[in-house]
């Protein structure tokens, strides 16, 4: 480790992960203050802060934290705690947050898949370019829908291994 990491407080090593891994969800297209408020509950020792921590942490506003938190509850990568006693709320992000929002087809897949399929018909039937594309594009959804399961049963097995 250098030496100037060495020294480097642990919240300040911390506070340069938030950064690092924000700027990676940004470019893979997640938007900027949600990608810094799930790499901070990722990083924080618990995975619970309120709205002010986060604010607090990141140096930025109360509004635009609960907009974050809106948008990252809706993707399901944290969820909303009432804070015992008191009538704070606190963001907590699942220690196996990627799980629940890759392995959910009901609610990332099924409902594209039936507009699609939907769409076909709308767009000119299945022999028209359009319904072409729509309908290989169901046909997709469906198969990473099948594969899914699978990939859901190897995950738990694997998983188990590694929290034990």
């Amino acid at each position: 480790m250098p030496a100037s990491t060495s020294r480097e407080s642990s919240a300040a090593r911390r506070a340069r992960f938030v950064e690092r891994f924000g700027s990676a969800l940004t470019a893979a297209g997640m938007q900027r203050l949600p990608s810094r408020v799930f790499a901070s509950l990722l990083a924080d020792e618990d995975g619970r802060m309120t709205a002010a921590q986060i604010g607090e942490q990141l140096s930025v506003s109360a509004a635009s934290v609960s907009g974050a938190v809106r948008s990252l509850e809706q993707m399901r990568l944290i969820h909303r705690e009432r804070q015992p006693g008191s009538r704070r709320d606190v963001y907590v992000v699942a220690d196996d947050a990627w799980h629940d929002v890759m392995i959910s087809p009901a609610a990332t897949y099924d409902p594209l898949t039936a507009v699609l399929r939907e769409g076909v018909g709308l767009v000119g039937g299945p022999q028209s370019p359009a319904g072409q594309r729509l309908a290989l594009s169901v046909a997709f959804l469906e198969f990473i829908t099948e594969e899914l399961d699978g990939i859901a049963r190897r995950w738990e097995v694997r998983r188990n291994r590694l929290v034990r």
